[in-house]
């Protein structure tokens, strides 16, 4: 395994990133070019995201193709930003690019209607062989470039490779393979808006103190029924970087309803997160803060820290707390039950989101 980085919490089997103002710049892009670069002949490399504009990853991708590696890139298509990914998408897609290594689901051309109902590809997941089987799941995607030439681009998505954002390292190999089996599912089987009743869509991974849930999902959440068994006695923190529209605030305020002591903490933008959230969540009697930060850079974590009696639980991953992630997009989304080192590791990060 390689060394920690500065600032890297290790614990066993999990390991969890942070990145952030405090933290070197493209600090978990970097984790990502580590672990590339890493990766020998024979090896293999399976990626899913949601934005990739890092050209120099790219790069780094296509390298390690021409040194013998196996490597699977699959991408949303249709963004909310349509053009941001194009540039890689050239050189990933192009006659040099990884050829078959290579699939967009959805694509740009598609109509409002069809990129309204049709699930995006949210999901942030980064799975290699070498030096050891790890997956990577959280909320960081390679949105940045270097340099960076498209200013209205990181306007809209915010800087990733400076703001807040996360990524947790998995080495259980049940897990793993289990995440690395997901990923070559979304790379190559047909996708259509039936999936979500499939046995697969609605299955979940579990190992030791973890469960790894997905979506697009018919059966009943499974945050939602985690948030369920808690009400008076409990405390809850929130840190979500979108929170509107009744799905994303009902479970949230179900909490406050059952008396449980709650808080959030969440991105300073109006898009992302509506005034009318804060004026649901005060009347709730919920403290919420936006986290500021000097050059408008974003809040992009998304986690939950649960905490009764002797009971510690956090759930982290690619989900929003707004209906389309939760209803519609493909996510993934972790629940650690009573495993104090990745709770820990998570409430410090709260005590330096709250602290700005």
């Amino acid at each position: 395994m390689p060394a920690a980085l500065p600032g890297t919490r290790a614990m066993g089997s999990t390991e969890v990133y942070f990145g952030g103002p405090d933290c070197a710049r493209g600090r978990l892009r970097d984790v990502l070019a580590q672990r590339v670069s890493q990766v020998p002949a024979g090896g293999t490399i399976d990626w899913v995201t949601y934005y990739f504009r890092d050209r120099r990853l790219a790069e780094d991708l296509l390298v390690a193709r021409r040194r013998g590696v196996t490597v699977r890139v699959t991408l949303e298509g249709r963004p909310r930003t349509p053009h941001a990914n194009d540039r890689v998408v050239r050189m990933l897609g192009g006659s040099e690019g990884l050829g078959d290594g290579f699939r967009r689901i959805g694509r740009a051309t598609d109509s409002k209607y069809q990129a309204l109902w049709r699930p995006r590809l949210h999901e942030k997941l980064y799975c290699f062989s070498h030096p050891e089987p790890a997956a990577f799941i959280g909320s960081f995607n390679p949105s940045g470039d270097d340099p960076e030439d498209s200013p209205a681009v990181i306007r809209e998505i915010g800087d990733q490779d400076r703001g807040h954002n996360l990524l947790v390292e998995l080495r259980d190999p049940r897990l793993v393979t289990g995440l690395l089996e997901h990923a070559r599912y979304l790379h190559t089987a047909p996708h259509g808006p039936f999936e979500r009743f499939a046995r697969r869509a609605n299955r979940s991974l579990r190992s030791g103190k973890l469960e790894l849930h997905f979506w697009p999902r018919v059966s009943p959440n499974p945050v939602d029924r985690l948030l369920r068994e808690f009400g008076r006695g409990s405390r809850v923190r929130v840190a979500t970087s979108h929170l509107k529209g009744r799905g994303g605030l009902r479970p949230i305020l179900g909490l406050a309803r059952r008396g449980a002591e709650v808080e959030v903490l969440a991105e300073w933008t109006q898009r992302r997160v509506p005034n009318e959230v804060e004026i649901r969540l005060a009347s709730a009697g919920i403290p919420f803060r936006r986290v500021l930060q000097a050059e408008a850079l974003p809040m992009h974590d998304k986690f939950v820290l649960i905490e009764r009696g002797g009971e510690r639980h956090v759930v982290f991953g690619s989900c929003n707390w707004t209906g389309r992630s939760r209803r519609l997009n493909r996510e993934i989304a972790a629940i650690a039950r009573d495993d104090p080192k990745l709770f820990d590791a998570f409430a410090a990060r709260w005590e330096i989101l709250a602290s700005r």
